[in-house]
């Protein structure tokens, strides 16, 4: 699962991808920072506890685990996890980012680094834009100090040069496929268009949804081949919306230019159901920074900290006084800032769900006594040997059966995984 970081230039997607992934990458104030995509791993929180706190209490009533102390390291987290980390139940887990190169007006038609851009984004499975709701650069992303391009704007452009990138796709071939929609029948159009866009992977419901679009919002419009630059775009507008879901950030918060800008902007986002959330990215980072930098204790859910015995001795009481005040503007946004957003896109958005994979369903460990090694995200509604598959290829092919951890239930591969499952898969060797 890959999320991309998009939107003009200089809007702050580097800091927001350095924020979320604790990664240094370039961070400057004039166009085009990002030529090639950075590519880095953001942990994100479990909304739920980790499956650790189910067994811990279940050792712990049967006498097989002393009760928690309170100057325990881990706050009562026994897992032993292979990537991420646990700390009093709340389990972290990968999500790839990719901070993509900048984008300007006209990008559809290779203008900036308009071709890289949308071949980089064709590989994420959702994206979220970086929108600078200060005013502080204009719509190619050059600083003005104010007075720059409307939030609405920036969040609209995106939109329309990825409806003009799919439709000069579906162009480049449209007479050929216009030729065969008349031959064949209208079932040759969807035949075309799958065949024109899976290579940034739209499928079947995808294009029949933007076939439907079409026929609904232009009744008019006659036989696809005599279709014009409305009838794509809203073709276009349909798939594009299935294909990339996408939700704001809205960044420099803190600076907003106007509450009539914020307010315009979140009514267009919430029309579309989408997904918008007040952000700074500079001050998401300066605390982890100070957290990476072993100064506090940073919840990044919260955005609240205790200063540590090491910041304690370092921290100056200005400094102190900073990250306080930081840590205050950022708990009263509603949203949970950059993770909640990703939260919000992962779980809601993509509809993700946590299982546990482990070797002995009893114990609930691995092969080699590890509690719970891997929490791995699967899309809703995948089966159980589906999570075979997404261990590895070899389990999937060998898959005979498995087990439900928590019931001792023996289930089948179509069997649908619920969110939070313990599972044990059995397979030919």
């Amino acid at each position: 699962m890959r999320i991309g970081l998009v939107g003009k230039p200089n809007v702050g997607k580097s800091t927001t991808f350095s924020a979320l992934t604790e990664t240094p990458v370039e961070i400057a104030n004039y166009p085009f920072t990002t030529i090639e995509p950075n590519v880095g791993v953001a942990w994100l929180p479990l909304r739920e506890e980790c499956a650790c706190k189910e067994l811990r209490d279940r050792k712990e009533s049967q006498g097989r685990l002393d009760s928690l102390k309170i100057d325990e390291l881990r706050q009562g987290s026994i897992c032993e996890p292979n990537s991420g980390s646990c700390s009093s139940h709340l389990r972290l887990v990968p999500v790839t980012l990719v901070d993509v190169a900048g984008l300007v007006p006209g990008a559809h038609q290779g203008r900036g680094r308009g071709n890289q851009f949308l071949s980089d984004l064709a590989r994420c499975d959702a994206l979220i834009q970086v929108i600078d709701v200060s005013g502080s650069t204009d719509i190619e992303g050059n600083p003005v100090g104010e007075g720059g391009s409307e939030p609405i704007e920036e969040y609209q452009f995106l939109l329309n040069e990825l409806d003009a990138w799919i439709v000069g796709i579906v162009q480049s071939s449209w007479s050929r496929g216009a030729r065969r929609v008349q031959s064949e029948g209208e079932k040759a159009l969807a035949t075309y268009l799958l065949g024109q866009l899976s290579g940034i992977g739209a499928n079947e419901q995808h294009v029949n949804a933007g076939i439907q679009s079409v026929l609904e919002n232009h009744p008019e419009s006659g036989v696809p081949w005599s279709w014009g630059d409305d009838e794509l775009m809203t073709l276009a507008g349909t798939i594009r919306s299935l294909l990339f879901p996408i939700s704001v950030a809205a960044n420099k918060a803190d600076n907003a230019s106007s509450e009539e800008s914020w307010r315009d902007l979140s009514k267009i986002i919430s029309e579309s159901n989408g997904i918008l959330v007040a952000s700074s990215a500079e001050a998401e980072l300066a605390l982890r920074r100070a957290s990476k930098a072993g100064l506090i204790n940073l919840n990044t859910v919260s955005s609240e900290f205790l200063i540590t015995d090491l910041g304690q001795k370092n921290l100056s009481e200005n400094q102190r006084n900073a990250l306080g005040n930081i840590s205050t503007t950022l708990s009263k946004w509603d949203g949970g800032g950059l993770v909640g957003l990703l939260s919000s896109v992962v779980f809601d958005r993509l509809k993700r769900r946590v299982v546990y994979p482990v070797h002995d369903e009893t114990h609930w460990v691995d092969g080699e006594g590890n509690i719970l090694p891997d929490a791995i995200l699967v899309p809703e509604g995948t089966t159980a040997k589906g999570v075979a598959y997404a261990v590895h290829s070899d389990l999937g092919d060998g898959f005979i059966r498995a087990t439900d951890a928590k019931s001792g239930r023996v289930i089948g591969a179509d069997h649908e995984i619920q969110n939070g499952d313990i599972i044990s898969i059995h397979a030919k060797k």
